[in-house]
């Protein structure tokens, strides 16, 4: 294999790997001979199990292929810390791996150049920075909340041409396409944590899990409920996972009642008596939950913009008008064209008749750049 084959098959297989592993980061191994001959690979595991360079060993051994003198290509910085499974710097070597190619250095203060360090000093050859970009997008979230000590917020919509999400009435299944949906689940299933509002759990009694998707986890339910409206018959409680309500506002009895259900209960009030949504974020993130998919309604949509939290959109636009309806987000009115809210399109596809747009807010993903020039 020539070089740039392994650096891409390393990103393919962190890719692969991207719905098993969170919240550890989605890595990829390709290991070769001198000459270039593929000698194994492998990607990181679901939590606990062996990360990429473990697996890619292992699947050198079952190849019957020795690797002493290989080169390992691997798209995040072999760790050097013994957390759910031991250090995967002193694996490679002690196979006997002389040369490693990694992508970039792990943000993780655990890591954080000491892999390179202690291979460096055990007399292997590294070199740092080829499928930079790809690796720092594929764990977008992992940065974020290893650089930021927050989660990646994605918010998720499916509205008509005209921007709706649900008729006057409340109505909004369903706008967009049978496509659109099990896209949507897709990118549930990669999120550590699918987050939504009160409003909708009352309205639309929505499970709120991955459906139609072989997963081996379902992320954890994060609500927004102040007041603990939830009744404790919701289907939300339907799915095996972790659910974790935010309050604001003390109730013994409602709490009690969701925590027989299996619930965690946190109250996090601001000023208003209602979720402080930034300290919710920030305790999220060390419950090392890497990404957050929001599906919510309009109000805790606007809540979430208007505090400046979200980092991206994706948005699900049906070829269909709707007229007089519930807007995507209820925020403003702003008084400024200046005002608005700017976006980077990232990305444009069509999901069966559908229209997907994913969107970043400008300027958000400035500390994924910074990351990418790392070297050490």
């Amino acid at each position: 294999m020539k070089p740039d084959d392994c650096v891409k098959r390393c990103s393919e297989l962190a890719a692969l790997a991207r719905p098993l592993c969170p919240p550890n980061p989605a890595v990829g191994c390709v290991l070769t001979s001198a000459t270039g001959e593929l000698l194994g690979m492998g990607a990181t595991q679901v939590t606990g199990g062996p990360h990429a360079e473990v697996m890619a060993l292992r699947d050198a051994t079952a190849r019957g292929l020795p690797v002493a003198g290989a080169t390992a290509y691997v798209s995040l910085e072999p760790c050097a810390h013994h957390g759910r499974t031991g250090p995967c710097c002193d694996a490679l070597i002690a196979a006997g791996i002389k040369k490693v190619v990694a992508s970039i250095t792990d943000p993780n203060p655990l890591v954080a150049g000491q892999g390179f360090a202690r291979l460096r000093a055990a007399g292997v050859e590294v070199i740092v920075g080829p499928g930079a970009a790809e690796c720092v997008e594929l764990n977008i979230g992992f940065f974020s909340r290893m650089l930021r000590k927050a989660p990646w917020l994605r918010m998720k919509l499916a509205a008509s041409l005209d921007g709706k999400t649900a008729l006057e009435n409340g109505l909004s299944q369903w706008i967009t396409g049978e496509a659109a949906r099990a896209d949507g689940h897709a990118w549930r299933a990669r999120a550590c944590a699918v987050l939504s509002g009160v409003g909708t759990v009352l309205q639309d009694n929505p499970r709120l899990d991955v459906r139609g998707i072989d997963t081996p986890r379902q992320p954890t339910l994060v609500v927004v409920d102040s007041q603990l409206q939830t009744p404790p018959d919701a289907l939300l409680f339907e799915a095996k996972r972790q659910v974790i309500f935010y309050a604001a506002v003390p109730d013994e009895s409602r709490q009690k009642a969701l925590e027989a259900r299996g619930a965690t209960v946190l109250y996090l009030a601001n000023s208003a008596a209602k979720v402080d949504l930034a300290a919710m974020l920030r305790d999220l993130a060390e419950r090392e939950i890497n990404e957050v998919h929001v599906e919510a309604g309009n109000k805790l949509n606007g809540s979430l913009l208007r505090a400046g939290l979200v980092d991206e959109l994706i948005v699900y636009l049906a070829p269909k008008l709707l007229g007089l309806g519930r807007d995507m987000a209820s925020f403003g009115p702003l008084t400024e064209l200046s005002q608005a809210l700017p976006l980077d399109f990232k990305s444009t596809a069509m999901i069966g008749p559908d229209l997907r747009i994913v969107a970043r807010i400008r300027g958000r993903d400035q500390f994924l750049r910074d990351a990418v020039s790392l070297r050490k």
